[in-house]
């Protein structure tokens, strides 16, 4: 097997967000779960939410893009498969992704839909309820992977979210394909409950089939995936079918499970949460970087701990602090 060439090469919604304050008032009038994630199926829809929010800022955003440019932040080698159109917002999510550091190349799209669009109204309490347009990120093909960029990545990481349409979900089976062959681990994060609700099955069997190295879920999705309410028995559940289980729990901490050996963080203190937008995001570019390091598991999930508290001390999801002064400190 050839050196990698990244340590991750991702694949997922290239999303730019855009977020503004709301009261938990106006999250009720619009009909949404607060701190959840529901998608909207039209560009009509997202324009009449859009004209509905106060003042916002665009922050390129996107689950798996997110933790490939944390993971650049603190020194990795990254690169992002994902689906943009040729249009403004586009041109923006490709700029800061690239300026971030991340390797970038994916060929745009042309015509309708726009690029994919995040609404998401912050609370008072910081916490985030988002509204996604997915556009042309839902229209990612196989045609569009970048089979050799794939192979040379030491980790493939998925996110949960780009399994709902049909055509980016068979380009992620046949990315996972190329790891495979290539000897490369890949990693998969849940992404959300509403996720699991539509394609839990799905998952599972990418699981139990060994097709997953490394997991990453709060607890949440951990507890809908093994569909049991009792957190312990739920780690020990999903834990027998993965060599590396991750589960982030809030103000909790955080517990990974590797071949059966279990380790637990604390969470990183913090004097406030601003915007929870990206916090699993973040803390997974953390933890993988560690392991990209050689670290230890449980440095590795201290990492991502600083990591997370780091995006949720202000607003939108790509990080502001000097991520590798934030590793440095845990020596």
């Amino acid at each position: 097997m050839t050196a990698p060439t990244h340590d991750v090469v991702a694949i997922g919604n290239a999303i730019v967000d855009i977020l503004a304050q709301a009261e938990d008032s106006f999250i009720e009038e619009i009909g949404v779960a607060k701190g959840s994630m529901q998608l909207m199926f039209s560009p009509e829809e997202a324009d009449a939410l859009y004209a509905k929010m106060g003042p916002g800022r665009e922050v390129s955003g996107g689950s798996a893009a997110n933790t490939v440019a944390g993971m650049a932040a603190l020194g990795s080698r990254t690169a992002f498969i994902g689906q943009v159109a040729d249009d403004q917002l586009g041109q923006v999510f490709g700029h800061d992704l690239r300026a971030a550091g991340v390797e970038f190349g994916t060929e745009v799209r042309e015509g309708q839909p726009t690029t994919a669009r995040c609404l998401i109204f912050v609370t008072p309490d910081g916490q985030r309820t988002m509204n996604t347009f997915l556009g042309a990120s839902q229209f990612l093909p196989q045609a569009a992977l970048d089979r050799d960029l794939i192979a040379g990545g030491a980790i493939l990481y998925l996110e949960g979210y780009l399994w709902d349409p049909e055509e980016p979900r068979q380009a992620m089976r046949a990315a996972i394909e190329v790891a495979r062959a290539a000897g490369r681990k890949v990693a998969f994060t849940l992404s959300d409950v509403f996720c699991i609700s539509r394609h839990g099955d799905d998952f599972r069997k990418l699981i139990e089939g060994g097709l997953v190295d490394i997991l990453f879920a709060n607890e949440g999705e951990l507890l809908a995936l093994a569909q049991n309410d009792e957190f312990d028995t739920a780690v020990a559940q999903v834990a027998a079918q993965v060599p590396l289980l991750v589960v982030t729990r809030s103000e909790k901490g955080a517990i990974a499970v590797a071949n059966g050996e279990r380790v637990s963080v604390a969470a990183e203190p913090i004097e406030k949460v601003v915007d929870t937008t990206g916090a699993g995001d973040l803390f997974a570019a953390g933890f993988l970087h560690g392991q990209a390091q050689g670290w230890s598991v449980e440095k590795s999930l201290k990492l991502g701990a600083a990591c997370a508290a780091e995006i949720i001390s202000h607003y939108g999801a790509r990080p502001e602090a000097d991520l590798k002064a934030v590793a440095a400190k845990l020596g």
